[in-house]
């Protein structure tokens, strides 16, 4: 992020989520996005370019990967289609970031070319 945009007013943020199932994660992915991404749901206010910091658990594993982001997108409370309220994080180009998309596609693999339905599109 250069120092305008955060001159601009973006924030940073720590957020955690835990996900139970493969596909949850599924559903929260975002493979599209350059670096991956994932869905987070979340009541609080972000604007796009704001930075988070994400501590993701993925399903029984006690390892928590560390993500660092910016937002993407946000879809608000009252979005159509009943859609769930929160932000689409992409992932940042780090080497944790890297690690955490490749454990995730991993654990997704044959999910990954399925066509049901995600909280993103």
């Amino acid at each position: 992020m250069s120092d305008t945009q955060m001159q601009a007013g973006s924030r940073r943020a720590v957020l955690s989520l835990a996900v139970s199932s493969k596909s949850v994660l599924y559903a929260a992915y975002m493979p599209f996005l350059k670096g991956g991404g994932i869905f987070l749901p979340t009541n609080r206010s972000y604007r796009i370019g704001d930075e988070v910091f994400l501590l993701l658990q993925l399903m029984d594993d006690p390892a928590k990967l560390p993500i660092q982001g910016t937002v993407a997108w946000v879809t608000p409370a009252d979005a159509q289609g009943g859609k769930q309220q929160g932000i689409g994080l992409r992932f940042g180009e780090d080497d944790s970031s890297k690690s955490a998309r490749a454990k995730i596609e991993s654990v997704i693999g044959s999910y990954l070319g399925s066509s049901r339905q995600t909280h993103t599109l």
